[in-house]
């Protein structure tokens, strides 16, 4: 009788555009295969402290100027919140430290220009901290190793979801509804594919913070108060990143209150913003989707804005003849997808596999990403 397979745990840490807080997943998996399919053994977002927060968002949404000093600090106040988050997510699993074989963090990204003459992206978080205070081994900086490999070093969640939702009855579509949407296609025969598509819930977020208070549209409630302004949903549209091929990649750096302000006349009523900027969302989403792969029969979307009622009513409009669903219908909670992706993530690059897809990001190969800082 052969030995079971044993179990390896990694957590994954993210945060993402919308700097809502830090999704925090332990991840199991039976052996080190490549395709071992991932259970979620815990899952839990820690808030962030409301100072740090207000700082992330407000770095995001303009250009603003950093010291060297406010830098190298700011790395170090955001590691120190990714290894509070690790270490309260594994007290509360139940799993022992010595268990876990990585954290996998992606950290928080400050700038990401994948593109020009001296293209880079910048994620802080710094990983020796994480590492030093949870006594387990980080692997961190997943994206730059696939941007200097001539690539946008995102999205790179595509590999993980072609490992673990892929189907060979069906041409499916992931959907993932964070700050900015993205899509990984997943033909039944052919190339994995996958790009940004613009704003998802970020811009959404953001006017719903400033006209109602609140850090999300819950449900869409603000969005179902208002009127879509076809005026100003053209204007929106007129963005020509829009119109840029496949691999792209984008973020609040460039979707941002102040690219919204400067499409506005001044008279539009709040909610009307907000129904229009959700048009916005599902606009691009399903001209990009019919674009790249017309035949496509389900769309499993993730993130965020699943919660969304109204935006996934109005999405599923937009795209009649497609059954969109949540990935919890296929035993990927939404809410921790992204995270179980960098725990998935980080087990690669331990095994020497890449994590990238060059035909999703453009690289010129496959590369194994990330670097390893030890306990």
């Amino acid at each position: 009788m052969s030995n079971p397979v044993p179990d390896r745990y990694f957590l994954g840490l993210i945060s993402g555009t919308s700097a809502d807080g830090i999704d925090a997943a332990l991840v199991r998996f039976a052996g080190d295969a490549p395709h071992a399919r991932p259970a979620l053994a815990f899952g839990r977002t820690y808030p962030w402290d409301p100072a740090l927060r207000t700082r992330l968002v407000e770095l995001g949404q303009r250009a603003a100027m950093l010291t060297l000093d406010e830098v190298g600090e700011l790395d170090v106040r955001i590691g120190r919140a990714f290894a509070q988050a690790a270490q309260s997510a594994i007290e509360a699993s139940g799993v022992a430290s010595g268990g876990i074989e990585a954290i996998g963090s992606h950290g928080q990204t400050l700038r990401h220009r994948a593109h020009g003459e001296l293209p880079f992206t910048l994620q802080l978080g710094d990983p020796s901290t994480i590492a030093e205070r949870c006594g387990v081994r980080v692997v961190a900086d997943f994206r730059r190793r696939d941007v200097a490999a001539g690539g946008h070093g995102a999205p790179l969640v595509p590999a993980f979801h072609a490992a673990t939702l892929h189907s060979p009855d069906e041409d499916r579509a992931v959907l993932n509804l964070g700050g900015i949407a993205n899509f990984t296609l997943l033909p039944a025969n052919g190339a994995v594919r996958g790009f940004d598509t613009g704003p998802a819930n970020g811009l959404m977020d953001a006017w719903c913070l400033r006209h109602a208070g609140t850090p999300y549209d819950a449900g869409g409630a603000f969005a179902a108060q208002g009127r879509v302004d076809d005026a100003l949903l053209v204007r929106l549209m007129d963005e020509p990143w829009f119109a840029l091929p496949p691999p792209k990649s984008t973020g609040r750096d460039q979707f941002h209150l102040g690219w919204v302000e400067s499409k506005l006349r001044g008279d539009e009523s709040p909610a009307d913003v907000q129904a229009t900027l959700l048009a916005l969302s599902v606009r691009t989403i399903a001209d990009a989707l019919r674009a790249a792969q017309p035949r496509t029969q389900r769309v499993i979307a993730c993130g965020g804005g699943v919660h969304n009622a109204v935006l996934m009513a109005v999405l599923a409009d937009a795209l009649p003849g497609v059954a969109v669903e949540s990935s919890a219908a296929h035993g990927l909670d939404p809410d921790f997808a992204e995270a179980m992706a960098f725990a998935w993530l980080a087990r690669e690059t331990l095994a020497g596999r890449p994590g990238n897809l060059p035909a999703v990001t453009g690289a010129a190969g496959p590369r194994a990403l990330g670097a390893v800082y030890p306990a």
